[in-house]
């Protein structure tokens, strides 16, 4: 496992200087890194990472979560907050009802892995979508009319939203029929999550404010209670529904708010960590890709994946139709809706390894949604902040 840790740290780095003079995201370099030192082609990462690649990825996913927490002042959604909610789900919603039907005529599978596939593909990725916004907010673009900070929000609970309709449609096709608990669940599970991640929030600042110790120790402490709260999502899992991804921005977010000053130093720890997390995350997704499964269903799916933009577009306008965007703003949060790579690395695997028979085909859509959005997204992102986003 030192070797390939030593051959990602290597070549990622290699490439990624490559890439920054060629002005193109750093990710971009680690997932062509994952893919050269993956099993599908040279297969020199060791079977012992590979194994606990789900952790890694899940661990790189905590840093930016909490990242978000950290930075993001709540009383600045009172200025978008209808279009806060409704990009929460609406984007999502449109587009997995799209892929679903889209599908059954581009691809052999049935209506409801359609489904299935529709609710992996519509999450956002928090992965490329956080870091772009935090750094936005510190550097004030966009900030006037809150719009980094009502990306951030939304797309947190999208996620959320996409894995809860995911985890409903792979109950219907293994019992074949629908239960109003999973329907009752998603907004149970964000009560719990953000009650949870308060009141560990408001300990944590009295325990701070009360005992000196050093911010490293601090980061650490944060470290071991979001990882809890990921462990009692997977012990309550179909006995209770607990948002631990919500659970980990809400405790963020009670620190900022109760203690600022702790706060943005903190963020400074965690920005420290997140560029090691960053390299290992999107190396383990590009260790993902399959070229021989992207090859076949590469045609259709890119039609899929147009026609499925085009949807997200338009549920983006009817989302920030309420709030006071211009036309070149509602654009940028269109581009910051692109993005997708972490949930999918996450759950898209699930329906092959359950049996699916189409299960294959959705991890091959998976991975290459990740190849073509998450890189896409973010050159939009980078590239188009400036012209369409105002200074404060």
């Amino acid at each position: 496992m030192i070797f390939s840790l030593g051959l990602i740290i290597l070549l990622g780095l290699s490439l990624n200087a490559i890439m920054l003079k060629l002005k193109i995201p750093s990710l971009i370099a680690y997932i062509i890194t994952g893919i050269i030192l993956g099993p599908f082609v040279l297969d020199l990462l060791s079977p012992d990472l590979l194994n606990i690649s789900a952790d890694l990825r899940k661990i790189a996913l905590i840093v930016i979560l909490l990242r978000a927490g950290l930075t993001l002042d709540i009383k600045d959604l009172k200025i978008v907050g209808k279009g806060a909610i409704l990009l929460s789900f609406l984007p999502a919603t449109l587009e997995i009802i799209a892929i679903a039907f889209l599908s059954q005529i581009f691809f052999s599978i049935t209506l409801i892995e359609g489904f299935i596939l529709g609710s992996i593909l519509a999450a956002v990725s928090p992965a490329v979508v956080v870091p772009r916004m935090i750094k936005l907010i510190e550097q004030k673009k966009g900030t006037n009319k809150s719009i980094p900070q009502m990306v951030l929000a939304a797309s947190s609970i999208d996620d959320i939203y996409a894995i809860v309709l995911f985890t409903i449609f792979v109950q219907i096709y293994q019992t074949n029929e629908f239960s109003f608990e999973s329907v009752i669940s998603f907004p149970v599970s964000i009560l719990l999550g953000v009650f949870a991640g308060i009141f560990v929030g408001i300990v944590l600042v009295k325990l701070f404010k009360k005992f000196h110790m050093r911010d490293t120790v601090k980061v650490l402490l944060i470290f071991g209670l979001a990882f809890f709260f990921d462990f009692i999502e997977t012990s309550l899992k179909g006995v209770v529904p607990f948002a631990s991804l919500l659970a980990i921005i809400t405790l963020g977010l009670t620190i900022l708010k109760a203690y600022p000053i702790l706060a943005e130093r903190l963020t400074q720890k965690f920005s420290k960590i997140w560029v090691f997390s960053e390299m290992i995350l999107f190396v383990l997704i590009g260790a993902l890709v399959r070229i021989s499964v992207i090859a076949d269903v590469g045609l259709n799916f890119v039609i899929l994946l147009v026609l499925a933009i085009f949807v997200r577009y338009l549920s983006v306008i009817l989302s920030t139709g309420g709030i006071n965007l211009n036309v070149k703003e509602r654009l940028f949060v269109f581009f910051a809706y692109l993005p997708k790579a972490t949930v999918q690395a996450a759950i898209g695997a699930i329906p092959l390894s359950l049996g699916m028979p189409g299960g294959e085909i959705i991890l091959g859509i998976s991975v290459l949604a990740i190849f073509i959005t998450a890189p896409l997204g973010a050159i939009l992102i980078d590239r188009t902040q400036d012209i369409l986003l105002e200074q404060n």
